[in-house]
């Protein structure tokens, strides 16, 4: 490690331990680099024992990073003790005992000790790895107000501070300005107040290009700052963009006049991904414990949200410059983690089922809802509202938000027009649920059998439905009865269209026209072209499949009750189908989609990790891998769905370009207009 010596010697100064700097570049498979933040219980003012209990921590964790408290090697509370030689002594061969440990193993690891500076004492971090102190980090922001008194004991980071301390005999870069490189990850370190004051020096550094950010510190508990230590980690990792680590001292401190709860906190991108048991814990107070939270980062997923917002680098021009510190060299790629300290969420567009729950799903339908208000707003308050209403998922969540508009703005529900157009495929299951829909909601209903303009069209055409000739004679009936002979595997996309398109144009005849098709299906181009691909307006147009399925069943339980609860449970657990072919010979649904193309589950799930994430097929089928879906899936299973969506998502392109207006509503849209521009003859040959 070459830098500039600069500056007077240190009390680190003991040249008799040298060692070569070992090196070894870590490659973290997938950008998944392991933290570990961790409060080991400590003896105040024992440096030794406490390096002991660190050392104790880092040999049960197989994490990358560990991060320890501030001043951790001491202990926060030793007051007047860090003047004292004896301490500053102990403190420097407890970090040389952890440093010469470091060398058996590639872990990077983040202790806090006092450290004299000059004629100063500075509250620093020291990063270690590999039998090498890495960097040294001072605090820029001390406390000294309410019940801390740091400007007694340490002096803040200044511009008078050296580059460089001489720590064990060799130079060691020291000061802010240092960021910590190994892999796909650059690591940047602050201390405690840092992060509570109004531009946190992390900020800077992840300017600079820090995506790992880690905080030494010492917070005292007391009633309701756990909250706000929450809100600042997880706010703090969203405004960076960035991974943030944060461990604080425990219950092992003094007690004369504060109590420190050991919290520790792992967030990424404005999530936090996990916390620690803390001594202020309601039902579970951690009174003596250590405390830990050990949680995967997924640095792939930081830098695509980083090139994504384009304003993140909109500050950095004001930003001075840094040091990098290599910690590896060479090539040393990491093993695949098998398992994953990070919950992947195999849903990720449903809300979770917890307190929240009824807010999230109150929030997503209240946007949809008022997306129609506005655009209804700007039409004729007797124009009717058409919806064709098929008895299945997104025509009853289409209906639903409808009602929703009319109830909040004093709109009539007559003015919705719910249109049935039973056709060649349609099953008595659907038809019921569908009249039911309509009679139950009070809204006006009609049907018009599409079956004899679906047989003009086909002569019009000179087409065989499914290979059948017809002619002059031929009645829809006749027909119909011809189509129920045929084998299950029978497929024609002229007669699945013609059907499609017949009851678009019933449709845009009889007034404004509210749109149903999803995003899934538009992710997948599941749909008829200038037929259920277009409407004036669309409210479905950012739902999901998985999420339609869950909002239908989600009003059924909280804003219905009586027959419509019961039909609304019946749409859901209907199998999902455009019902375009003929059902089966006993009238049930022959045409089931997910069976066609895959569930629409694992679909959702590509779609997500591809369109948010930017994630490769390989990483996509790891994180499946680790993901507890509503069934269980083969690995084989996955990766030919996932071939399958990525086949159709390029292909389809052409659909997604011309769609309706319609609001998004959660992180991923596929509007043209919006969120995702592509080109409709993309080349899909690099993303297998």
């Amino acid at each position: 490690m070459q830098a500039l010596c600069r500056g007077n010697p240190t009390a680190f100064d003991t040249p008799e331990y040298e060692t070569p700097l070992q090196t070894a570049n870590i490659v973290y498979p997938h950008g998944i680099l392991r933290i570990t933040a961790a409060a080991p219980h400590l003896a105040v003012a024992n440096p030794m024992v406490n390096a002991e209990r660190t050392i104790a921590a880092i040999e049960q964790s197989d994490s990358d990073l560990l991060l320890f408290p501030e001043l951790g090697l001491t202990g926060y509370t030793c007051g007047d003790l860090f003047a004292t030689d004896s301490l500053i002594d102990a403190a420097l061969a407890a970090l040389i005992q952890i440093k010469r440990h470091s060398e058996t193993h590639e872990k990077i690891v983040v202790v806090g000790l006092p450290c004299s500076v000059g004629g100063s004492m500075m509250n620093v971090a020291a990063v270690i790895c590999l039998g090498e102190i890495a960097g040294i980090v001072p605090k820029t922001f001390l406390p000294t107000y309410r019940e801390f008194y740091e400007g007694r004991y340490f002096r803040a980071a200044s511009e008078i501070d050296p580059e460089t301390l001489t720590i064990d005999g060799f130079e060691v870069p020291f000061g802010t300005d240092l960021l910590f490189n190994t892999g796909a990850a650059k690591i940047a370190v602050e201390i405690c107040e840092d992060l509570w004051t109004p531009i946190p020096p992390s900020s800077r550094a992840a300017l600079a290009g820090a995506n790992v950010l880690l905080n030494l510190s010492a917070s005292n508990e007391t009633i309701g700052k756990a909250s706000w230590r929450r809100d600042l980690v997880r706010s703090q990792s969203g405004r960076c963009i960035a991974a943030y680590a944060y461990s604080s001292a425990g219950p092992g401190e003094s007690t004369s006049d504060l109590v420190f709860g050991g919290h520790c906190l792992i967030a990424e991108n404005g999530n936090l991904l996990s916390e620690s048991r803390r001594v202020g814990d309601a039902l579970e107070p951690a009174y003596c414990a250590e405390t830990s939270v050990t949680c995967d980062i997924d640095l792939q997923r930081l830098m695509h949200d980083r090139r994504v917002v384009g304003s993140f680098d909109d500050g950095a021009m004001d930003i001075d410059e840094y040091r990098d510190i290599e910690l590896h060299a060479g090539s040393t790629p990491r093993p695949m983690k098998e398992k994953l300290f990070r919950r992947v969420d195999a849903h990720p567009f449903v809300p979770d089922e917890s307190d929240e729950l009824e807010h999230r799903c109150g929030e997503i339908l209240a946007i949809q809802t008022a997306g129609l208000i506005k655009r209804l707003s700007r039409l004729p308050a007797n124009l009717t509202l058409s919806i064709g209403i098929s008895g299945g998922l997104d025509s009853t969540l289409a209906l639903l938000i409808a009602l929703r508009a009319c109830d909040a703005t004093g709109r009539d529900r007559k003015t919705i027009c719910g249109i049935t157009m039973p056709g060649f495929g349609t099953t008595q299951h659907t038809r019921t649920s569908a009249d039911r829909l309509i009679e139950l909601t009070g809204i006006t209903g009609e049907c018009i059998d599409i079956r004899d303009l679906c047989l003009d069209s086909f002569r019009a055409l000179g087409h065989s439905p499914l290979g059948i000739a017809i002619d002059e004679s031929t009645t829809s009936q006749s027909l119909h009865e011809q189509l129920l002979a045929l084998p299950d595997d029978a497929s024609d996309l002229t007669f699945e269209n013609v059907q499609a398109r017949i009851r678009t144009m019933l449709l845009m005849s009889r007034g404004f026209v509210l749109g149903t098709g999803d995003m899934s299906e538009q992710a997948l181009g599941w749909c008829t072209y200038n037929a259920d691909h277009m409407s004036m307006y669309n409210v479905n147009t950012s739902i999901p499949k998985t999420l339609v399925r869950f909002l239908v069943r989600y009003s059924a339980d909280h804003h219905f009750d009586g027959d419509l609860r019961q039909v609304l449970h019946r749409v859901a657990d209907t199998p999902i189908s455009p019902e375009l072919l003929p059902p089966a010979a006993d009238g049930t649904i022959r045409q089931n989609t997910e069976s066609s193309i895959g569930a629409y589950e694992l679909h959702d799930f590509f779609l997500f990790h591809f369109i948010r994430n930017g994630f490769s097929r390989d990483k996509i089928l790891y994180l499946a891998s680790h993901a507890q879906f509503n069934k269980p899936f083969s690995a084989d299973e996955i990766a030919e769905t996932l071939d399958t969506f990525l086949k159709r998502f390029f292909a389809n392109q052409f659909k997604r370009n011309c769609v309706p207006d319609g609001p998004k509503v959660g992180s991923v849209s596929l509007s043209p207009r919006g969120d995702w521009r592509m080109p409709s003859d993309a080349d899909p040959d690099a993303f297998y």
